[in-house]
């Protein structure tokens, strides 16, 4: 199943939020979101810096994902990016595919 990386940030509201229901309360509502849709919470860690949390989630496919991310920014309280993760036999496929490509001014 795919994963993907999902970075959140709370907005002002999204933190009064936080920290009337806690941490862990978030954890829990996140791995119930994921699995609402056939997917699971991998990791979820809130972090300084550019984003308050990072999760790793699965999810059936990418039209999930922007079904999660869809929901998640329409509420006003977090705005999340997505980003998928690639395995690295995956990337060797990737590497085995030739694609007709000619740089720019080449």
């Amino acid at each position: 199943m795919p994963k993907f990386l999902v970075q959140a940030s709370y907005t002002a509201e999204g933190t009064r939020g936080l920290i009337k229901e806690g941490g862990t309360s978030r954890r829990t509502k996140i791995a119930e979101l994921a699995k609402s849709l056939g997917g699971t919470l991998e990791a979820f860690y809130f972090a300084f810096g550019d984003h308050d949390v990072y999760t790793i989630m699965e999810a059936p496919d990418t039209v999930t994902a922007s079904a999660v991310a869809l929901a998640v920014n329409a509420s006003g309280a977090v705005s999340v990016k997505t980003v998928p993760l690639i395995t690295p036999e995956e990337v060797d496929q990737a590497a085995k595919k030739v694609p007709a490509y000619r740089a720019p001014g080449a």
